[in-house]
């Protein structure tokens, strides 16, 4: 009976070895990106960053219709008329039975006040466009740099479970020898087969992290299929902060100020809806043939100038209502500023905390690393017990991956703090 127990001990033995050798043997990953490369890579390929560049072309177009309003226009015509039969008295022909007429007019407008002004505001609203693809820019920059982030960061927990596993395998072979050897026990061996089993549920969840991970990052990238991160990014913050200097480089605090701007425009044209317009034409027509009331050759030039005298108010409504768009926007751009500082503030002391607390995660990462081979060692030698041994791996797992999370905490951290100044991207 003994002997049947040995053999099915060493033939779990054996499975759990093949086992570990199935782990190593892992495909080949997906390819790699550094973090500058895949920053580059997600703004230029990202269909959100080329959805809001049409913005911009629609505003080019808008601008250019609005010019063309200002600028002279030129038509011809042509026409054939055939009667019944010709038209005339006395012997004399005053309609002739065909006609051709060719026609042509050329007008300008001499005065129109709102159409120029019209040219200035569409020529703000490209800026506006403008500021608002940067703002989008950054948006996919910082959501695929958050992506590279998570990457490293469930890249490190499945170090963490590696190493772990590795550990409790080790104490299951001690154990499995110490048994077979008659100096332990089938409690004992159990107590590191569970462990182990613990930490290979583990490594399966934190691998399945990790692949989820790089698919985010592919998605954003628009990559093929998923995309692993490479080395960690320095994400150096500046010591100093000038105010002014991350105020002009927020691109939301651009964009706002850019409305802002177009706004008080708008505004300050209001007085030109009250001034005449007037427009110059010239329409030269040739006839042929000729009848008696109509020359062959003719042209007219009309200055045509009109004044609004009275629409029941439409004017000052329409200011009011421009003020009231400013005020808005004013009120939006010191909402923004207001919280951009509250952003700043918060940053600056969550990454001093996240530093704090990486200092301490790394101690105590250390301290239980310590502690396990201490309990290891006195186990050995018969000094504690299998559950002390357990539990000090437990503790030193628990404690690495807290520091696994403290270090990802400060890596977004920084992040975070780079994209209140305005500083990312680059």
């Amino acid at each position: 009976m003994r002997r049947v127990f040995r053999i099915g001990l060493a033939a779990w033995g054996a499975a759990l070895a093949f086992a570990g050798t199935a782990y190593a043997q892992t495909p080949a990953g997906p390819p790699q990106l550094e973090f500058d490369a895949a920053i580059r890579q997600a703004l230029e390929r990202n269909p959100s960053v080329s959805l809001a560049s049409t913005a911009i072309t629609r505003a080019e177009a808008l601008l250019q219709q609005s010019r063309s309003l200002t600028m002279p226009t030129v038509s011809a015509g042509l026409s054939n008329v055939t009667l019944d039969t010709e038209r005339g008295f006395n012997g004399a022909v005053t309609q002739p039975q065909n006609q051709f007429a060719l026609t042509a007019s050329a007008s300008v407008p001499v005065l129109a006040a709102s159409r120029w002004a019209a040219v200035n505001q569409a020529r703000d609203q490209v800026a506006v466009a403008t500021a608002s693809v940067a703002e989008v820019r950054q948006q996919i920059a910082v959501a695929a740099a958050q992506a590279y982030l998570g990457v490293i960061a469930a890249r490190r927990q499945v170090d963490v479970s590696e190493r772990s596993l590795t550990s409790a395998r080790a104490h299951l072979d001690y154990a499995t020898k110490r048994l077979e050897g008659g100096a332990g026990s089938r409690l004992n061996q159990l107590r590191a087969a569970q462990v182990v089993s613990d930490n290979e549920l583990r490594l399966e969840g934190a691998r399945l992290g990790l692949r989820i991970s790089q698919e985010a990052l592919g998605v954003l990238v628009v990559a093929s299929g998923p995309v692993d991160a490479g080395a960690e990014p320095a994400l150096e913050v500046p010591d100093a902060i000038d105010e002014s200097a991350w105020m002009a480089a927020r691109p939301d605090l651009r964009t706002q100020s850019a409305v802002q701007r177009a706004a008080e425009r708008v505004v300050r044209d209001s007085w030109r809806d009250w001034w005449p317009t007037a427009s110059a034409s010239f329409d030269p027509t040739y006839i042929t043939p000729a009848g008696l009331f109509q020359p062959s050759r003719t042209w007219r030039f009309t200055v045509s100038v009109s004044q609004p005298i009275f629409e029941g108010g439409q004017r000052k409504s329409q200011r009011l209502l421009r003020e009231i768009t400013l005020d808005q926007s004013k009120i939006s751009l010191s909402d923004l500023e207001i919280r951009a500082r509250s952003e700043i503030r918060v940053a600056q002391e969550s990454l001093r905390s996240r530093d704090r607390a990486l200092a301490s995660a790394r101690l105590a990462a250390e301290q239980s690393a310590e502690i396990l081979r201490i309990t290891t060692s006195a186990f050995e030698v018969g000094a504690t017990t299998n559950l002390e041994v357990i539990d000090a791996q437990r503790s030193a797992r628990d404690a690495e991956t807290a520091a696994a999370v403290a270090e990802d905490a400060l890596r977004r951290a920084r992040l975070d703090l780079l994209i209140a100044l305005g500083r990312f991207p680059q």
